[in-house]
């Protein structure tokens, strides 16, 4: 019998302001022209067939996703950096280089100002251990063979981060920060709703005591009541233990609420970056602009949905220039052949557009 949510999420809940903070000014992650690429290796029939191919003239294609393309991002220590863009554009691929998971192609990942791929071992042990991530989906990410007692405590009793003889009081403690309770923890995962569950991955996350989390989507599966119950949750941790979060998202809504910082991605690069405030009031970018005229607001509810023209292009065969050129009501010539850089537009706030030029 799945246990009850707590609390009852027939009731709404309203999401908690969220709290002034003062302007951080260490870094905790800091990308540098980072880069990934995916590709698959080539047996000998196949780089025979593609040289024969490329000798009749013939255009070979890429075999190569890009899925992020240079790019520079700081977090500062205590702040919330919200990560928007349509779905393929790259967000998840990144928050996973920010976590560690997976390397970069290119490019350098610092961690408090170190480089992590130059860390010995025992420093790289412990900056993983520092920065944590949340997935999308809190059953795929559970194991099911697996209670959910031992999902929470089995990192930290491997890292030795439970006291001696404290393994229960530990675990029992990391599912009251998360808002369940301890009574259910010797259940699997499909005992449990969708709520609690990713109350479960919180729990396992912070068992291991760190100081950044990585938030991928992480209340885009659950029911309405049941995003404010965990943006409620992520809020207070953030508050009682000075965490720092990556939290990315396609809801403008939920990131216009929750962050400090947000960032723009498409098409694997950063288009635009500014205080939360200064992107949803005064947005620069084009793409920007089209993102934010499709949220619907009760104050434009008579004005007609528009929506971005064209497709997101693939990133095996990205158009050259600016990425968003191809779909841009504003394009200019200049847009097809250069790249625009990243500049800063206002204080705090950059922007890779040539209209700014």
């Amino acid at each position: 019998m799945t246990p009850p949510n707590q609390p009852d999420p027939a009731q709404p809940v309203p999401i908690q302001p969220v709290p002034t903070q003062p302007v951080p000014t260490q870094p905790v992650i800091e990308l540098r022209g980072v880069s990934k690429r995916f590709g698959k290796k080539l047996d000998t029939a196949a780089k025979l067939v593609r040289g024969f191919r490329r000798q009749l003239g013939h255009e070979t294609p890429s075999d190569v996703v890009r899925a992020v393309d240079g790019v520079d991002l700081v977090i500062n220590r205590g702040e919330v950096v919200g990560l928007v863009g349509e779905s393929g554009c790259g967000k998840s691929t990144l928050g996973r280089m920010v976590a560690g998971i997976m390397p970069p192609s290119a490019g350098t990942v610092l961690f408090e100002g170190q480089d992590v791929a130059t860390m010995s071992p025992e420093q790289a042990k412990a900056a993983k251990l520092k920065v944590q991530m949340i997935f999308q989906d809190p059953y795929a990410s559970l194991n099911p063979r697996l209670r959910v007692d031992e999902i929470v405590g089995e990192a930290p009793r491997v890292h030795g981060l439970v006291p001696k003889g404290g393994y229960d009081a530990y675990v029992d403690a990391q599912f009251r920060r998360a808002g369940l309770d301890p009574a259910y923890k010797r259940r699997y995962p499909h005992q449990f709703s969708g709520g609690q569950r990713q109350r479960i991955g919180i729990a396992r996350a912070l068992a291991v005591q760190p100081e950044f989390l990585v938030c991928d989507e992480a209340v885009a599966a659950l029911d309405v009541s049941i995003q404010a119950q965990i943006l409620n949750l992520f809020m207070d941790l953030r508050t009682e233990l000075n965490l720092t979060y990556l939290f990315i998202s396609h809801d403008l809504g939920v990131v216009e609420h929750l962050s400090d910082r947000v960032v723009i991605m498409y098409l694997g690069r950063i288009v635009e970056e500014a205080p939360a405030e200064e992107i949803f009031d005064r947005p620069n970018h084009p793409y920007t602009q089209a993102l934010l005229s499709e949220v619907p607001r009760i104050e434009a509810r008579k004005r007609a949905f528009t929506s971005i023209t064209g497709e997101i292009p693939s990133p095996l065969n990205p158009p050259g220039g600016c990425h968003f050129h191809p779909r841009c009501p504003h394009a200019m010539p200049i847009c097809r052949e250069v790249a625009p850089a990243l500049a800063e537009v206002a204080p705090r706030h950059r922007s890779a557009c040539h209209l700014n030029g």
